[in-house]
């Protein structure tokens, strides 16, 4: 895609990522500035940490429904224009186009992240310290469970060649969007299930049966 801002100046690549990050980073000064004190006027409670975190799986699969349209733009300028097998070429489309969804998926993360101060509370407290790995440790699985995604769709699609415009990425985003949408799911099952430590100790009594 076409990264030029101006005729003098080319944004790299891997800078893109800084979209990603002013997101989260915004974000998260609009959300506690802003938002809870708004939720917090209208609903007259606070926001809870598994409403953060829900928040941030729906607009997580937002942006990803954001890059598979983008990219079908893409794949359309670029049957339009006849750059099929020609590796290299540079898109006629501007490469701003993927801040978007870059920037949306910061804004999940400043939902989802400090939403995750939920393991450090609910957690006992002989596990208050393990607690704090748990959302690096979470992380870490999640970043080997995407490569291990990718190269299962590399080995029985043709989404993903050498001459990404010969292929269909937005078919892999749809995928993604799938997947998130199921583990959205999944989230919903687990909040409905889960019940806060002030909740636990209401519901049972001096003996620690259940009233």
């Amino acid at each position: 895609m076409d990264r030029h801002l101006g005729p003098h100046f080319k944004v790299p690549a891997a800078s893109f990522l800084v979209f990603n990050l002013l997101g989260t980073t915004i974000s998260i000064f609009l959300i506690d500035h802003f938002l809870l004190p708004t939720w917090q006027i209208l609903t007259r409670r606070s926001m809870t940490p598994l409403q953060r975190i829900g928040i941030g799986h729906v607009i997580n699969i937002l942006a990803f429904v954001g890059s598979a349209l983008i990219e079908t733009r893409r794949l359309h300028v670029i049957r339009a224009h006849k750059l099929g097998g020609q590796p290299g070429m540079i898109v006629p489309m501007s490469a701003l186009w993927l801040a978007l969804p870059l920037v949306i998926v910061g804004v999940g993360e400043g939902f989802y992240v400090p939403g995750s101060v939920l393991y450090y509370q609910e957690f006992p407290e002989s596990l208050k310290s393990t607690s704090t790995a748990i959302v690096s440790f979470l992380l870490g699985i999640g970043l080997y469970l995407s490569t291990a995604t990718m190269d299962l769709i590399d080995r029985t699609t043709g989404w993903l060649p050498d001459n990404i415009n010969d292929g269909r990425l937005d078919y892999v985003y749809w995928v993604l969007v799938a997947l998130t949408v199921v583990n959205f799911g999944y989230f919903l099952i687990c909040a409905k299930l889960f019940k806060y430590k002030g909740e636990e100790d209401h519901d049972h009594g001096p003996s620690g049966l259940a009233h």
